[in-house]
């Protein structure tokens, strides 16, 4: 009997220190930590930070001069998971000695898994970070794709501390915030908000970048050259998309979130300026946009105004479409009403309203007086990380909604 109660004190011993040992490994620290993907055999750093409420994880995700809050992380056993913001993408992880090793999944396109691990502790996207000011500037660039289509752009960027920063704008959009560093005549870029996973590198020769190369998530790839202008200009964002001639009116009726049908003739919307906003929750620059719009409704809805967002997602079917519209407006605090209105293509958005032209650019957003006509289709949109493009676009869609308002 004696020897039975030994062997069970040192079962019950044995227990105990194991389960110690299972809590340690499971100990997910809070802080700063430093992740990483994969893809077409890049490195591609990023910085989150763990937050601990009670017994609730939080994470906030670092790119750049912006922070993207997540809260929708769980921590099962050794394993965390979390979702990337407002985006139907996640990372599955297994936590050991402060590292984690799992997999990041864009859930909606087929067998898109990256390998993705982190570190604690890592506060930099590198360490011993280090730039110069002679990317300083403006920079005239031309991509180039695998099949020799050019796209024509504009980089912006300047040394910030020991990093360099800024973006690259086009005629539909801006590729957001981006930062890196330096090595002696080589600029290295990098941006990762949840869905866009970019690496740009380039050489600068004189005034001049040359070898340029940019890398896109899993696929995509492009090459560029850059020239020094300061006064690169790009094609108006006003002119690109109008209305084919005879129009003057914009007509639809797509579902609302409650799968009611909603159109421009509903008395909500009558004898008021109304802004239309082509977009995709899968769209990073349709999130910038979306931040803007819905700061600005707040501020203006009890005037004659609403905005109405058409929502192109990457899946016909409603209930899934109607979720990712759902968790976009709560996540951004969003008032302004939504619709779904077709498939995540511009060739879906052009079938959809053809009184258009062609819509070229998630997003575009169109303006209507209050009379019901058609005054402005603003193509693309020039988003935070693009500087003084922004500040010109905020200063422009103030001016003209004054004036629609005051008509």
């Amino acid at each position: 009997m004696h020897l039975i109660k030994k062997i069970v004190y040192l079962l019950i011993i044995l227990n105990v220190i194991s389960c110690g040992k299972e809590k340690e490994e499971i100990n997910l620290k809070t802080g700063i930590w430093r992740g990483e993907l994969v893809a077409q055999n890049n490195q591609i750093p990023f910085n989150f930070e763990i937050l601990k409420d009670n017994e609730s994880f939080n994470i906030n995700l670092i790119n750049g001069n912006e922070v993207l809050e997540i809260d929708e992380v769980k921590l099962l056993g050794d394993s965390l998971f979390f979702d990337m913001h407002i985006f139907d993408i996640s990372i599955k992880a297994k936590l050991k000695d402060s590292i984690l090793t799992g997999t990041y999944t864009k859930n909606y396109a087929k067998d898109y898994i990256l390998p993705f691990k982190a570190v604690y502790g890592k506060e930099n996207r590198f360490d011993n970070l280090n730039s110069t000011n002679v990317f300083n500037g403006t920079w005239e660039t031309v991509f180039t794709d695998n099949e020799g289509k050019k796209t024509n752009a504009i980089g912006i960027f300047k040394k910030e501390q020991s990093k360099l920063i800024g973006t690259f704008l086009t005629k539909t959009g801006d590729y957001r915030f981006l930062d890196g560093y330096t090595k002696n005549d080589s600029m290295y870029l990098y941006t990762f908000d949840g869905n866009h996973i970019f690496k740009f590198s380039a050489k600068k020769e004189n005034d001049t970048l040359i070898k340029g190369k940019y890398w896109s998530g899993k696929t995509g790839y492009k090459t560029f050259v850059s020239k020094k202008n300061e006064n690169a200009k790009l094609p108006n964002a006003n002119e690109l998309t109008f209305l084919k001639e005879g129009h003057e009116k914009i007509d639809f009726s797509f579902p609302g979130l409650d799968g009611n049908p909603v159109s421009l003739n509903d008395e909500k919307y009558q004898n008021k300026v109304i802004v239309l906003q082509i977009l995709g929750t899968w769209c990073p620059n349709c999130m910038d946009e979306t931040k803007f719009y819905a700061d600005w409704y707040k501020k203006n809805k009890n005037k004659d105004v609403e905005i109405i967002g058409l929502a192109y997602e990457v899946k016909p079917d409603f209930e899934y479409a109607k979720s990712r519209v759902q968790t976009m407006k709560d996540k951004l605090s969003v008032d302004y009403d939504f619709v779904i209105a077709g498939t995540s293509t511009t060739k879906s958005a052009s079938e959809s309203l053809p009184m258009i032209n062609k819509i070229i650019s998630f997003p575009t957003s169109i303006i209507i007086d209050k009379k019901g006509t058609v005054r402005r289709i603003h193509t693309g949109f020039s988003g935070p990380a693009t500087g003084i493009y922004y500040e010109e676009f905020v200063d422009e869609f103030n001016q003209l909604m004054k004036e629609l308002l005051d008509e």
